[in-house]
């Protein structure tokens, strides 16, 4: 669905091209062209500079490129007055009824409205997470269990088809010394040394005996921890809201012959080679800092051929583009997957996205929290659940760019005031909610056959209108950036302009006023301003309570 911009725009850029290829202006259209929502509304409801990008090539002043294209973009359907400011800004005032049958649009589409179709036909992966089974989930992966999902319902909603993943990296030393620990914890012996601690440990030990009365062996005590603590993850991530649409294991990819297949697949391409008796990917014809090792001298296969394996198993599996969601020790990963990608032939530019997430800190009563009471290291997703609940966290862990720290305030995150910021958007959710109520007991008109769009022309409502049109646009950059966060800073926004609204133009009849075509018209405006803030908390994983 494209937004009532991107119709415009779309409109302009046909006016350019026509300008161009009759002879009036000479050099050629842009793709596309940007418009912007002025800060002062005295200058239009959308500006572009296009004449200043066009100006050079037209061997004119960006002023005469304005005046050109002025009369032009004035006739199209919906402008109402068209201005030129400064060096050569165009300023675009729209027909207010025109602008208020956005409302229509809106309550027609419902759910779907800020759907697109950028991405219709594209299969993406999305991992993230992909913890170790040997503990709980902790902070770190609290702020990717909310992105994650948060990224995937996005994509979705911009027409992709999304395969969430879960890979469990259940092979290796770290599984060896997680059923030593747990097997010490069970039989009253000191844990290892380099070992896993915390009360949980003890906690796995005592459930594993009950069930596996005659348990004995690491191995075994091994495998039936490791049931207990992917099925604890998964239940706290379902509570979490938070869904996967597969759990790869790891050992599956060596069960399989996968990453024999993998490696195969790379000498195809050339850039396996041989050195010192061990095998190695050249990946620093792609831009990484090192080539790396794939097969040790011992016939020992590194953790990076699992890697490989699992990138090339991906593709295989129908995937076009693959998203990796990293935590922020991984860095170094972002050249090496992207070398990787390169290595078997695709484009790391197209195929491949690395999102590295920085860390996140909790304050609560003005102190750092850092301790759990299970895990015995940071809080973990349960904790952080239980402190705030499943709306505050993944709301406040989405709010943040991923590439930036972020702080967590317990006590704000607790409180019903605006300093909240899921609490400020929620509020305007059950706010309207209570006005639709009443509009309901006043028997006052709605729906769209009462909605006249003329009735719509006060600035409050103006303002209101252009918000909301920019949705169906803050949906798909947020997906073509990978950035979740975007859609709710924009539901902030539209909750702070609908309190405006709110206060400035009555929706309901005041004492003995009789009910008019604004009343509908104005009730109509709110029932799309709560379907909006709906949709947007809906693509954060949010509820969007009727009553607070």
């Amino acid at each position: 669905m494209s937004s009532l911009a991107d119709q415009l725009a779309a409109s302009i850029q046909a006016l350019v091209a026509a300008a161009i290829n009759n002879g009036e202006l000479s050099g050629t259209a842009p793709d596309s062209i940007v418009l912007e929502r002025p800060k002062n509304r005295d200058h239009g409801d959308y500006a572009t500079s296009i004449a200043l990008q066009l100006a050079k090539a037209a061997g004119k002043n960006p002023r005469e490129v304005a005046t050109l294209l002025q009369s032009a973009i004035a006739a199209l359907p919906g402008v109402s007055k068209v201005d030129i400011a400064g060096p050569g800004f165009i300023n675009i005032t729209l027909d207010r009824a025109n602008q208020a049958e956005l409302v229509r649009t809106i309550l027609s589409n419902s759910a779907k409205y800020g759907h697109g179709d950028a991405l219709n036909g594209v299969t993406v992966n999305l991992e993230f997470i992909s913890a170790n089974p040997t503990g709980p989930l902790h902070l770190g992966h609290t702020r990717w269990a909310a992105v994650g999902d948060a990224l995937g319902r996005v994509l979705k909603a911009a027409g992709a088809n999304v395969v969430q993943e879960f890979y469990i990296n259940d092979r290796g030393r770290q599984m060896d010394l997680f059923g030593q620990s747990v097997q010490a914890a069970a039989q009253g012996l000191p844990i290892p040394e380099d070992g896993y601690q915390g009360e949980y440990i003890k906690d796995l030990a005592k459930e594993v005996v009950a069930s596996n009365p005659g348990i004995s062996t690491s191995e075994d005590f091994r495998e039936a921890a490791y049931k207990v603590q992917l099925a604890q993850q998964q239940g706290v991530l379902n509570v979490f809201q938070t869904h996967f649409d597969i759990w790869f294991s790891e050992r599956s990819l060596h069960e399989s012959g996968a990453v024999e297949h993998g490696l195969d697949k790379l000498r195809e391409q050339g850039h396996v080679f041989e050195l010192d008796g061990a095998i190695w990917l050249r990946t620093t014809d792609f831009g990484d800092d090192k080539d790396r090792v794939l097969v040790k001298e011992n016939g020992e296969l590194t953790y990076f051929a699992s890697d490989t394996a699992y990138y090339i198993n991906k593709r295989e599996r129908g995937a076009d583009i693959c998203i990796y969601m990293l935590g922020a020790d991984h860095h170094g990963y972002i050249h090496r997957l992207r070398a990787v990608s390169a290595c078997a032939g695709d484009n790391p530019d197209y195929n491949i996205h690395v999102l590295i997430g920085q860390l996140v800190k909790i304050m609560e009563g003005g102190e750092e929290v850092k301790l759990s009471k299970r895990a015995g290291t940071i809080i973990t997703l349960e904790e952080l659940v239980e402190k705030v609940g499943v709306d505050a966290a993944r709301y406040t862990l989405i709010r943040y760019p991923v590439d930036t720290p972020m702080v967590m305030d317990i006590d704000v995150l607790r409180s019903n005031t605006n300093e909240n910021p899921v609490y400020y958007v929620q509020y305007a959710h059950a706010r309207i909610a209570a006005v639709l109520r009443n509009v309901a007991e006043l028997k006052i008109p709605t729906g769209l056959e009462n909605f006249d769009p003329s009735q719509l022309t006060h600035d409050r409502e103006n303002e209101l209108l252009g918000t909301l049109a920019e949705y169906p646009r803050i949906v798909a950059s947020a997906a073509e950036l990978r950035e979740p966060h975007r859609v709710a800073r924009y539901l902030e926004e539209l909750a702070g302009v609908y309190h405006g609204f709110y206060a400035d133009c009555r929706v309901l009849p005041l004492g003995d006023e009789a009910v008019g075509p604004i009343h509908s018209a104005r009730a109509n405006l709110c029932a799309a301003t709560m379907q909006v803030i709906a949709n947007g908390l809906s693509l954060l994983g949010v509820s969007a309570p009727e009553r607070m």
